[in-house]
């Protein structure tokens, strides 16, 4: 076995790597930018070496950078995690001329598989049934509108050496095509190194299922179940969950016994995934294959029990698989959410900044026995397990140059329904402040009716929220419990401000029992009788809810229970009551006597500033192109700037019809959210 492993990566990733060398007693070491020195892949690492400015393609993706931290520290093993350089040919064959091994499939799989190209090529002549499209390479953007009317609309802009929803585009039209191929190519270069493109028929209605495979080198290979990948955005993966709701037994066994067989024909050795679109028949069509770890990796570790970090470094080191396909079983069900550093409320669009509240939910072990890398039993009923991948910390920096994940959060549990509901408390737990998060948009996922029922397609987003994330609107039962809450929690900050006040008579509160609570535009009147274990909460209309928690003024998290049923809110306090997040809803609770509640009616409403004539850049990030000029006219929908930030080139269009009348910023300028990049008439 090696004596030190180097990760060739960052973030959750890299610390996810350090945590399995830890547990097989493997020293690592931790490569870090600039902008990384004290990243927690820095901090968990036995050693680690500065490779560079801030950009990826000045540091992370130079290989002879990471070529001379290997040589410092004597590394004989190189994981490489995903992104990056993890499906780098170039890379794995350095590594092979300094004799250090490279902890991922050989040089001849990589190039045949890893390069999409390539690999729908191979999947072609072995008689795999692949998507249509022009696998050549594409000159230029009118070479691209050209082979999209060939292969006909919707398609598909992809980079071959992409990954992760980088340098992907779905064009619909001409102008669409051409500005896609633009930004893919930008992309690709950025974060790759490798501009080419290439185009294929976007499939309406799929379901984005892969077949997670196992290779060593004494020609064993097998498949750990499948992913479920179907809720993303921009091609980005944001919930994934295994197995699939949608398979059978026999489609699973088909589509498993393709993918092993597909990378047993190019040699394969390491842990992979082969991607497929599955129609709603069942019928499955070969995208891809990547030749590395997977984000989404730790779903199939929590239902076969299989740690796959460590099943690669044993491959890599020349060891046979120590499990056969007959060992492998899925038990129970996993589900993983992504989240992200990008606020919901603005379209989605990055967010950096200091975290300045990073409180995840507790990890919890439980479900089946693991021994040997194998499930022995099964799970005792009810138990579940939460997993948080993650690669930030309290008071750390989320940077512009990076990918914006903050951290991967798993459930597990004996059913999909008993998983779901322990994700949705997660969520409501993970406590995240500092900076914009899609942790909102992921409970309303989790709540949505038809994620719940399994019937998504990775049209989901586009078709469920097609104006953008809104916010969630609670239902009246969810109102009533939220409401039963407050008023509870309300009573327990009124017997703490008056006993600091000093206003007391014989130890005994004289604070009102009847409260006016208003939550969504709702009024609720509700009259409290309080005892040592708890409150009843009666409202006037009849319904009485029982609340008992241990929650203290000053606490960010409220766990509660409500009528025998758990409710988690992140608590802020505002004026006259709380700011409460729940369940992907986020809402401003006031409780108020009767008459505070009247005059509060007569308040006028504070109206927000017009911006309707300014472009305002949207997050903090890098101007790359001005598309209009000063006197320009415009038109809705027209492109006047592009704006990267975390690896995303990002086109900013008109809204509306009017006339440039000043432009206030660059190519080459960075700038921060909210600043004016150009002024209309």
């Amino acid at each position: 076995m090696f004596n030190k492993i180097l990760i060739a990566n960052r973030g959750e990733i890299a610390c996810r790597v350090i945590k399995t060398a830890r547990k097989m007693g493997i020293p690592t070491v931790a490569i870090y930018s600039d902008a990384d020195k004290q990243a927690l892949h820095v901090k968990m690492a036995d050693e680690a070496v500065h490779i560079g400015p801030p950009p990826a393609n000045q540091s992370y993706i130079v290989i002879d950078k990471v070529m001379d931290a290997i040589r410092q520290t004597g590394a004989q093993a190189v994981h490489p995690g995903y992104g990056f350089l993890s499906e780098n040919s170039k890379f794995a064959e350095a590594l092979a001329a300094e004799g250090v091994a490279f902890v991922g499939p050989p040089v001849g799989a990589i190039e045949s598989m890893g390069d999409k190209i390539t690999s729908k090529k191979i999947a072609q002549e072995a008689k795999v049934s692949t998507v249509p499209g022009y696998m050549g390479l594409i000159e230029d953007a009118e070479d691209a509108v050209k082979i999209s009317n060939e292969v006909g609309y919707p398609v598909m802009i992809k980079a071959s050496a992409g990954g992760g929803g980088k340098g992907m585009r779905i064009a619909w039209n001409d102008q669409e095509a051409r500005e896609g191929f633009e930004s893919s190519k930008n992309e690709a270069a950025n974060s790759f190194g490798d501009d080419r493109i290439f185009i294929e028929k976007f499939v309406t209605q799929p379901r984005h299922i892969e077949i997670q495979v196992l290779c060593d080198t004494h020609g064993n290979g097998i498949y750990l179940g499948e992913r479920e990948c179907s809720i993303q955005r921009r091609n980005q993966k944001v919930v994934e969950e295994a197995p699939s709701p949608f398979l059978d037994e026999a489609t699973r066994k088909a589509m498993g016994e393709q993918a092993v067989a597909l990378a047993k024909a190019v040699g394969y050795a390491s842990a992979g995934t082969v991607e497929f679109i599955v129609d709603g028949d069942k019928n499955f069509y070969f995208l891809e294959m990547n030749t590395r770890l997977q984000v989404e990796h730790p779903v199939t570790e929590l239902i076969t029990g299989v740690d796959l970090v460590e099943q690669m470094i044993r491959v890599a080191a020349g060891e046979p698989l120590s499990i056969t396909q007959d060992d492998v079983t899925l038990t129970g069900w996993a589900i993983e959410n992504r989240l992200y550093a990008e606020d919901p409320y603005r379209g989605f669009l990055p967010s950096i900044g200091r975290l300045t509240t990073y409180r995840p939910p507790a990890e919890v072990a439980a479900g089946p026995l693991l021994v040997n890398d194998k499930w022995q039993g099964d799970a005792p009923s009810g138990e579940a397990a939460v997993r948080n991948d993650t690669g930030v910390y309290e008071g750390g920096e989320i940077s512009m140059y990076y990918d914006p994940m903050i951290a991967k959060l798993c459930t597990w549990a004996p059913t999909r329904e008993a998983a779901i509901e322990a994700m949705r408390v997660a969520l409501d737990s993970f406590e995240v402040e500092g900076i914009g998060h899609n942790l909102p948009f992921l409970s309303a996922v989790m709540d949505h009716p038809i994620f719940i029922a399994g019937d998504m397609t990775t049209a989901f987003i586009e078709e469920q929220y097609p104006d953008g994330f809104e916010g969630v609107e609670l239902g009246e039962g969810d109102l009533r419990r939220v409401a039963a809450a407050a008023s509870a929690m309300h009573r327990v900050a009124e017997i703490r401000r008056t006993r600091v006040s000093g206003r007391m008579d014989n130890h005994e509160r004289r604070v009102g029992t009847d409260w006016v609570v208003s939550v969504q535009g709702t009024d609720y009147n509700v009259h409290i009788d309080a005892d040592h274990d708890g409150s009843t909460v009666t409202f006037s209309d009849g319904p009485k809810m029982r609340v008992a928690s241990d929650w203290t003024p000053g606490d960010q998290l409220a766990k509660l229970d409500v009528d025998g049923s758990p409710l988690v809110l992140k608590v802020g306090k505002i004026s006259g009551g709380f700011r409460m997040r729940t369940r992907g809803a986020d809402l401003k609770v006031h409780v108020r006597s009767q008459r505070q509640a009247e005059l509060a009616k007569l308040m006028p409403e504070k109206l927000p500033p017009d911006t309707s004539k300014l472009l305002l850049c949207p997050m903090p990030g890098l101007i790359v192109k001005i598309n209009v000029e000063v006197g320009d006219e415009i038109q809705d929908g027209q492109a006047l700037c592009s704006v990267e930030a975390m690896k995303m080139e990002n086109i900013l269009r008109a809204e509306k019809k009017g006339v440039v009348a000043k432009i206030n910023a660059g190519p080459g300028d960075s700038l921060a959210v909210d600043e004016v990049i150009m002024e209309f008439e």
